[in-house]
């Protein structure tokens, strides 16, 4: 059934303002960046489209982390893949600072085997927020940009990250449409919240798109596409959601590298314009050679191990790591094979604040 986007928008943008607080932003960079790098050698002349912005060199990794680690680290590409609130009514604020990530995944690239992990940091984890006041995670970006933003994840969790990427919302929308869609499988409910969310998402793209006739496997435009990842009514509420939004960066990258030249260029007219990187053309024709044997391995949520709480006003309810320190020992396991890393005292020092701020301990 098609749907009359000037019909039926203002009659549901009251009710639908009331149920969520705010847009839930949905990540395509992972997407992005392996499309960057796959056109790359194809499209040179057009990489100048994304936004340029090189990180400030004092964002870095804990000075404080083991020669050793550090070594290992050097062995694989760890990039920021950032989905910020700019939608198409808030776009002239620019893509850095003053937009929330409200989606935020680690992608680990194994130089070697060219095996890609990613790891959904969850929005609302009580971190240190880069200068040492503690808050949601999703913070950092509207404070600061993405230089923030990756100190961040650098300071909080013992990494590297000298790569990223952010998007906006339309940009998933149009890479899921210039790609010709993707096949996922929905249950009742799925369906249900999916149908929700589209008159919604719709109305805040101005982008028409139709409403799903009933659960199973669908073929999804990028509109349903991304009403799907907002999901997080069904069981396992935000976290379930961050499963979705890996699956779909996962059925992208694979329609991507199948993808013709054609389209990967029309990608690149449409969707790069709503792209901010560090990524320089030199760091994407070096890279680009490799891009097509990517294959996305396990991937995950962070912290493993965790509990929620309200801390009140000016916090909210947030996602509280229980024991920081635990939790990324269980990261590096994970994205660096590293079954014996011990984290860093600046590590420690934040998992004892959390720790003093919010009682939680086991």
């Amino acid at each position: 059934m098609a749907t009359n986007t000037k019909g039926k928008r203002r009659n549901k943008k009251a009710a639908a303002r009331k149920r969520r607080k705010r847009m839930i932003l949905v990540l395509v960079a992972e997407a992005f960046l392996l499309v960057i790098l796959a056109v790359g050698l194809w499209a040179v002349n057009k990489l100048n489209k994304i936004e340029l912005n090189r990180l400030d060199p004092s964002v870095k990794m804990n000075e404080n982390i083991a020669e050793e680690s550090q070594e290992i680290m050097k062995g694989y590409t760890t990039i920021a893949l950032f989905g910020i609130d700019r939608r198409m009514k808030t776009e002239d604020r620019g893509m850095g600072a003053g937009n929330r990530s409200d989606t935020i995944i680690i992608a680990n690239i194994n130089n070697e085997t060219n095996e890609v992990k990613m790891v959904s940091v969850y929005r609302d984890t009580y971190l240190n927020l880069a200068n040492d006041k503690y808050n949601k995670c999703n913070g950092a970006y509207a404070a600061g940009g993405p230089d923030q933003a990756v100190q961040m994840l650098n300071m909080n969790l013992d990494l590297n990250i000298q790569y990223y990427v952010s998007v906006d919302w339309v940009g998933l929308i149009k890479t899921i449409d210039l790609l010709g869609g993707i096949e996922i499988e929905l249950d009742d409910l799925e369906w249900g919240y999916v149908n929700d969310y589209v008159l919604e998402t719709a109305y805040e793209t101005d982008i028409n798109t139709t409403l799903l006739e009933g659960p199973g496997l669908q073929k999804l435009d990028g509109v349903q596409a991304t009403a799907f990842c907002r999901i997080r009514q069904t069981n396992g509420s935000d976290y379930k959601r961050t499963e979705r939004q890996r699956e779909v960066l996962t059925l992208i990258m694979e329609k991507a590298k199948k993808a013709g030249l054609p389209t990967m260029v029309n990608i690149v007219d449409e969707v790069f314009p709503r792209t901010m990187s560090n990524f320089t053309s030199a760091d994407l024709i070096a890279r680009a050679a490799d891009a097509m044997s990517y294959e996305i391995g396990e991937t995950s949520g962070f912290p493993y191990n965790k509990t929620s709480m309200d801390l009140g006003s000016g916090y909210g309810d947030c996602v509280i790591p229980i024991d920081l320190e635990e939790n990324v020992k269980e990261l590096h396991r994970f994205l660096f094979d590293e079954v014996d890393y011990y984290p860093s005292p600046t590590v420690i020092k934040i998992s004892d604040k959390i720790k003093q701020d919010t009682g939680v301990t086991e």
